[in-house]
């Protein structure tokens, strides 16, 4: 079983060990073909956000240590284990938290199949990213159900806040309604207290060569980029999880050198 840090140790290996099959075949076999396929696709396989140079933030993380960074959802037991990079202001990653992602948590995160690590940072592409991302982490510290009821707004009234001069303000509110207490909240931010998270989350999708958002990092397999259909996904997902469940199984089963 991957602990949490050998989970961060794969990661930062850029790893494409499936290769596409061709050919005849079983519809068992083409369908394992399309689903490798995706997994090897190159840039612009899924409806993704572009961008271009390295945002100022990152001066401000003294490490990028994949484990202590985002938000953890699923069991720390589960056999596989997905990172996905997103930026809150980015349009594709919004449209994969309100189409896909609340069928894969149901699926494959709940059930135990996947450990999910949500690791938003900033692209350097929207504006306002940042004011919005550390409010986020403020209200990480203190609950992360507030957290998650707090980021599902910022998805729903992205619109709002992108464009918005005033994005603190409108982050206030929407913490105030998350019921966190507001006075550590406003400490937090005034501190920032937690600014080296973001900026790590940062560093991280840079040191793994991140160049579009939504990306999904498969550990132990590589890049997944886009908003794929929420069927893609399913195949993908269902079909790396059988092969490490059967690695595993393989591994335990193998007798012990010496023995």
């Amino acid at each position: 079983m991957r602990s949490r840090k050998s989970m961060a140790a794969a990661a930062l290996l850029i790893s494409a060990g499936l290769a596409g099959c061709g050919g005849e075949g079983s519809e068992h076999e083409r369908t394992d073909a399309t689903t490798r396929a995706l997994l090897n696709q190159t840039p612009g396989g899924g409806p993704a956000t572009s961008f271009d140079g390295v945002p100022d933030i990152i001066g401000r993380a003294n490490r990028a240590y994949l484990p202590d960074l985002g938000y953890n959802r699923g069991q720390v037991e589960a056999p596989l284990k997905v990172i996905e990079f997103s930026d809150f202001g980015c349009g594709f990653c919004r449209r994969f938290h309100e189409e896909s992602f609340p069928t894969l948590e149901t699926e494959f995160i709940d059930t135990g199949m996947i450990e999910w690590k949500f690791l938003p940072f900033i692209t350097g592409t929207f504006e306002n990213s940042l004011a919005v991302s550390e409010a986020a982490e403020c209200v990480l510290e203190q609950s992360p159900a507030a957290y998650e009821a707090f980021g599902e707004v910022l998805w729903t009234r992205q619109a709002d806040w992108k464009p918005s001069n005033e994005p603190e303000a409108l982050a206030r509110a929407w913490a105030a309604e998350a019921a966190v207490d507001m006075d550590r909240f406003d400490a937090c931010l005034a501190e920032d207290r937690r600014i080296e998270r973001v900026a790590g989350a940062t560093v991280a999708a840079q040191q793994l060569g991140i160049r579009a958002t939504p990306t999904f990092w498969i550990v132990g397999y590589g890049p997944l980029q886009g908003a794929l259909p929420l069927e893609a996904f399913r195949g993908i997902f269902s079909t790396v999880h059988a092969e490490v469940v059967a690695a595993a199984d393989s591994a335990a089963r193998a007798p012990t050198p010496g023995a």
